[in-house]
């Protein structure tokens, strides 16, 4: 799609809407007729718009192979985040406009490779597209584990995907934590960073990792413990992108627009840039 077509929104009409927890909830969005909106790479976002509302921009968290619809799911964190929350329904109709942004290559770097997922919080939702990708492309990448920290079962986004689909591929390990121990969860108690030493991964794994900057910043110590490198690790700055274009000036850290250089990056990447991520 050229930078031209991407910039102007189109109709989609929300076909599904699931609420995932008590602030999380993903929407499937489909053309009038039928049919996704627009082809997407994984870790690709898009701009969702209510006129007379305002428009922000979300990842895409279905997968590319999914020629259906496209999903987003979307955390109640402001006005427009809000007024879906509370407003749209299945019938309704949504502006849309994308994909923006690099994505994770899984056409490169990642082919061939074990890969070990980090995510905390809706930092699952870029990861899941990339998941979903590989598992429908299951001959081209190695064994994947899945470490995913919510603040309690409840908080968990897909998690009947998590615990009941991914968990049926072959080579393929989910490993779920929460913050603090709560009635009926018999699994892992503890925060991600901590979690990722005592599951004492080695370092020939490839890694995406997403989530609040302090996870990440964490994590990434503790997967630099571990022995892996930095350009092993490979996350997603989506939650800083503004214009989508690099015009407004509102993503850039030092020379790098996030929606333009990103907003996937390797974490050795990050390094060149001002501390401020």
């Amino acid at each position: 799609m050229s930078n031209k077509d991407r910039m102007i929104p189109v109709v989609g009409v929300i076909t599904k809407v699931t609420r995932e927890t008590a602030d999380v909830t993903t929407y499937q969005v489909e053309k009038p007729g039928g049919g996704k909106l627009f082809e997407h790479l994984p870790g690709q976002c898009a701009f969702l718009s209510v006129p007379g509302l305002g428009e922000a921009i979300f990842s895409i968290t279905s997968s590319p192979t999914n020629k259906a619809f496209l999903e987003f799911s979307i955390k109640r964190t402001g006005r427009l985040t809000d007024f879906l929350d509370g407003n749209m329904a299945e019938g309704q109709e949504i502006a849309v406009r994308g994909p923006f942004g690099n994505h994770f290559p899984v056409e490169g770097r990642l082919q061939g490779k074990d890969m070990l997922f980090i995510g905390g919080g809706i930092g699952m939702a870029p990861l899941r597209s990339v998941i979903n990708y590989m598992l429908d492309n299951r001959g081209d990448y190695g064994a994947i584990d899945v470490v995913y920290g919510a603040r309690s079962k409840e908080d968990f986004v897909k998690y009947g995907e998590l615990t009941e689909d991914w968990p049926r591929h072959k080579d393929v390990r989910v490993h779920l934590t929460i913050d603090r121990p709560e009635e009926g969860w018999t699994g892992h108690v503890g925060f991600v960073p901590a979690f990722l030493k005592d599951l004492a991964f080695t370092p020939d794994k490839t890694v995406c990792l997403c989530g609040p900057p302090v996870m990440i910043k964490l994590c990434l110590a503790a997967l630099t413990e571990m022995g892996f490198r930095k350009d092993q690790v490979f996350t997603t700055l989506e939650l800083r992108m503004k214009c989508g274009i690099g015009k407004c000036g509102r993503c850039n850290i030092g020379k790098k627009y996030v929606c333009k250089d990103g907003p996937v990056f390797t974490c050795d990447e990050l390094d060149d840039m001002p501390d401020e991520y």
